[in-house]
């Protein structure tokens, strides 16, 4: 099997003799294994099942001063592209040709994109004290979205796209459920319905506890859910309750394992959480977020140790 039939396994949920894989590496954490042990050294372990791109994209431009300001803001929200489609259309070829499952990458998409205009404080205000305002900047951020996710899903050779917005603390949603399902899920359902219509996969990340929004989730089709914080929400009960359903990306903790344990409780921790998520696939293996420079590389060998390792 290559890595991409892993990967696709998982998400069909489907039982391989080995859990794909895909860990992410901060960049002052690359530099420091880079000198440890050699570039070309740490190229060859960091490589993992799933190959990360980034498309034409958009973003905010020079958008007045009052979108700082706590009242709504009445002037309007300029906008600037970037990117070159031919230049991601040959880099969508060259991830194909690794043999990996190839999977855009789009941080920021929908709620994150509002409150980067705003800040999170006035954006969060806004969705309480200014509805009107917040959904018709969602519904901006959505309309622009689709087109350029419909320019792109049409000209590279994929698998699937991520969509970037956290909405939770490590205790809760960040807004009420209704308020979820009023002015997140409608944006977020065009957005699926559109990447599935290509017949791609749907992948979110999402930090913290979103524990409320996950029948909702399942409802909209969503395939792959990322980080799973174990710190913000009980992993098990996630597997428990809804691993028919979704596929799990994460799950390893960065706040306690892996900074402050040895490596044999990383190696422990990480086989328990892999054996107890992939039962009847949907898993695959990472830590639940990107590795930082608080983390020894004596861990980070030892995760990567285990991520290779055939199932017992």
């Amino acid at each position: 099997m290559t890595s991409r039939d892993y990967v696709k396994a998982a998400i069909e949920h489907r039982e391989t003799d080995r859990v794909p894989f895909s860990i992410s590496l901060c960049g002052e954490t690359i530099e420091l294994m880079n000198e440890a042990v050699g570039k070309h050294v740490t190229s060859a372990l960091v490589e993992s099942d799933v190959i990360c791109i980034h498309p034409p994209w958009w973003n905010w431009y020079e958008l007045g001063p009052d979108w700082q300001e706590m009242a709504a803001p009445t002037s309007p929200p300029k906008v600037i592209g970037y990117g070159s489609y031919k230049d991601f259309a040959d880099q969508a070829k060259a991830a194909r040709d690794t043999g990996r499952y190839v999977l855009v990458n789009i941080w920021g998409s929908h709620f994150e994109k509002a409150y980067f205009s705003r800040s999170i404080e006035n954006f969060l205000a806004d969705m309480a004290a200014e509805p009107a305002f917040a959904r018709k900047l969602l519904n901006t951020i959505i309309e622009k979205n689709m087109v350029m996710l419909d320019n792109f899903l049409g000209i590279a050779d994929i698998d699937g796209v991520m969509l970037g917005s956290d909405w939770g603390s490590q205790v809760d949603l960040l807004m009420s459920p209704a308020v979820w399902e009023e002015m997140i899920r409608p944006g977020e359902q065009k957005e699926y319905d559109l990447i599935h219509g290509y017949g791609k996969n749907v992948w979110v990340h999402s930090c913290g506890n979103i524990e409320k929004a996950l029948p909702s989730l399942v409802e909209m089709g969503l395939d792959v859910l990322n980080p799973v914080q174990p710190e913000a929400m009980d992993i098990a009960m996630l597997k428990r309750e809804y691993g028919e359903h979704l596929t799990f990306w994460g799950g390893i903790s960065t706040q306690q394992t892996l900074p402050r344990g040895t490596p044999d409780e990383v190696r422990a921790e990480t086989r328990r959480v892999r054996d107890m998520m992939s039962k009847g696939g949907g898993y695959i293996l990472s830590p639940s977020q990107g590795i930082q420079d608080d983390v020894p590389l004596e861990n980070i060998f030892a995760l990567f140790e285990v991520a290779r390792e055939k199932k017992r």
